[in-house]
């Protein structure tokens, strides 16, 4: 289960300081541009598809899948 899902859709504006053990983060729309290679980040696969990014598969998520982490978390916070 994951504790908090954080989707981030303009990673300037987010503070990585807020996330903590247990917690997933998936970028979308223009957060995918500046993609971290870190533990439990995600990108969003047809977002980085539609702007031509090269990203290891792993580290993708399509939206049928984004749904399914909504579902499963405890809490889930958009920024």
């Amino acid at each position: 289960m994951v504790k908090t899902l954080w989707i981030v859709r303009k990673l300037g504006d987010f503070s990585s300081d807020l996330v903590e053990e247990g917690d997933v983060i998936v970028l979308i729309q223009d957060a995918v541009l500046r993609f971290p290679s870190r533990k439990d980040w995600f990108a969003c696969k047809e977002d980085v598809q539609d702007r031509g990014l090269r990203i290891p598969e792993e580290k993708l998520k399509s939206y049928e899948e984004i749904a399914e982490l909504i579902v499963k978390s405890q809490r889930v916070v958009v920024w």
